[in-house]
């Protein structure tokens, strides 16, 4: 029951956006539960503001009797960073109501949106007006680009355009003093002091809240194509992503490795899709080549390197899409392997990063000590070779109850895959973030100097620790 300080704060939160903005009652999972269903929380209400202003508004009034706020896009993170705990003393801010395109400026390709724009939304804004918004990843259809920038979301493009940071030139963010940091001006030279915009991207909420961003646009590549094509092993798939490198430049922008046992949960489970090539290989990769100049040009480009890389023997069967169609078909099998993981069953998800150079070497070791501890171990292994960053996901032996399987061996398996990304060099957290998942995980494998540097920022730009507590740093 709310306490006296917390009824005149609903009340003061209900003029201040209107009743039905304010939400104490009815089925709020859509905001308390995370995405994998994991984790459910208790909100003392969820507010919905319509406006910048709202949200200045919504964090004085919290501030004002030290209420803690959980900024929320589009709920849709994996390490439980945007949901409140279940204590049912703080406040979910929701940002979705905030999804307007304010302005496209096509002379400085920019597109400058609110938080709570969904991430298709945006692209298909770019699109109408002629440009490319590249950043893509599996919950495009829901995630919000003020959770993709709290993130530093990564995605299927990374290779060629950067994650979300490398995309933002500006920010609009209110602090946790409920004060405006208006920076949307969409400068790509602005060297007048701290760069506050990418303190804010990867932060999680628990600096400020962003809510809007000028973002980069791009021409629209003139064509567009996509291969599918089996390896032989990480070695040689780390062999053709040089030769990519080598022969298409700029032109490659998807790599992307998926495993053979985690193709095989796609055809399980998705057998309409017709997964290619998985049976007769270990790995498979997605390339994508886009191309400025025409489709015949890139046709020429893309089939020149299957060539050499069938002469070098590191691929050893290859399929080039015919049409957008098939183009899209391909694609559509690589961002269903987390779904077909789902229906598998409950399972421990990793989003690691490694030097390239050391992949084949992490993968081999890091699979021998995870079947030499757990007998029949399955492991769901894809990602973003091309930028060094895996999915390096374990699924529970086959006919196994997985609630059991998390409980007896979830933070052993957590321990050895990080121990071993430590060894080589590699982050805990690719693209995914921090959370409340990792938190406790982070003082052993990040720099001590880094994290004491981190609890100093979160201390000096939130000194009442109202923003997304219990995130990133404590």
């Amino acid at each position: 029951m709310p306490n006296a300080a917390s009824l005149d704060l609903l009340m003061q939160l209900r003029r201040l956006l209107g009743e039905a903005h304010v939400l104490t009652e009815g089925d709020l999972s859509a905001y308390e539960q995370d995405w994998r269903k994991r984790t459910r929380g208790k909100a003392l209400a969820v507010v919905r503001p319509g406006s910048t202003q709202q949200v200045a508004d919504v964090v004085k009034a919290c501030a004002q009797v030290g209420v803690r706020i959980v900024p929320q896009g589009g709920n849709t993170g994996l390490v439980v960073g945007g949901i409140p705990d279940a204590t049912g003393t703080q406040v979910l801010l929701s940002l979705q109501r905030m999804n307007a395109v304010r302005q496209l400026d096509a002379d400085n390709l920019t597109i400058t949106v609110e938080a709570g724009c969904v991430l298709q939304n945006l692209q298909q804004a770019a699109e109408q007006a002629g440009f490319l918004f590249p950043l893509s990843l599996g919950a495009e259809g829901s995630c919000t680009i003020g959770g993709n920038l709290a993130t530093n979301a990564g995605g299927t493009q990374v290779l060629r355009y950067g994650n979300t940071r490398e995309l933002c030139l500006g920010l609009e963010v209110v602090t946790a003093q409920g004060e405006v940091m208006h920076g949307l001006s969409g400068l790509r030279k602005d060297n007048t002091g701290y760069d506050l915009r990418n303190l804010m991207i990867g932060s999680e909420g628990t600096l400020g809240i962003i809510t809007a961003a000028t973002m980069k646009l791009y021409p629209m590549p003139a064509a567009s194509l996509t291969a599918w094509v089996a390896v032989p092993s990480v070695t040689h798939a780390v062999r053709l992503l040089g030769l990519a490198h080598q022969h298409l430049g700029s032109g490659l922008t998807g790599f992307e490795m998926m495993g053979q046992f985690a193709l095989s949960l796609v055809d399980k489970h998705y057998p309409q899709l017709r997964v290619p090539l998985w049976q007769d290989a270990p790995y498979c990769v997605l390339l994508e080549n886009s191309d400025s100049e025409s489709e015949a040009h890139a046709r020429a480009r893309f089939e020149h390197l299957l060539e050499l890389a069938l002469e070098d023997g590191c691929v050893s069967d290859a399929v080039v899409a015919e049409s957008l169609g098939q183009a899209r078909n391909l694609w559509h099998i690589r961002e269903s392997i987390t779904l077909a993981q789902a229906e598998e069953g409950l399972n421990i998800k990793h989003d690691i990063s490694v030097p390239i150079s050391a992949i084949p070497a992490f993968v081999e070791a890091t699979n021998a000590l995870l079947a030499d501890a757990i007998a029949g171990v399955r492991l769901v292994n894809f990602g973003h070779l091309g930028d060094g960053n895996l999915h390096y996901n374990v699924q529970a032996p086959e006919d196994c109850d997985t609630r059991e399987f998390l409980r007896d061996y979830e933070d052993r398996v957590n321990t050895l895959v990080y121990q071993s990304v430590k060894h080589f060099g590699g982050s805990i957290s690719a693209e995914h973030g921090v959370g409340s998942m990792k938190i406790d995980s982070l003082p052993d494998y990040k720099d001590p100097v880094a994290l004491a540097l981190m609890k100093q920022i979160k201390h000096a730009l939130d000194p009442q620790g109202l923003l997304n507590p219990g995130r990133v740093v404590r």
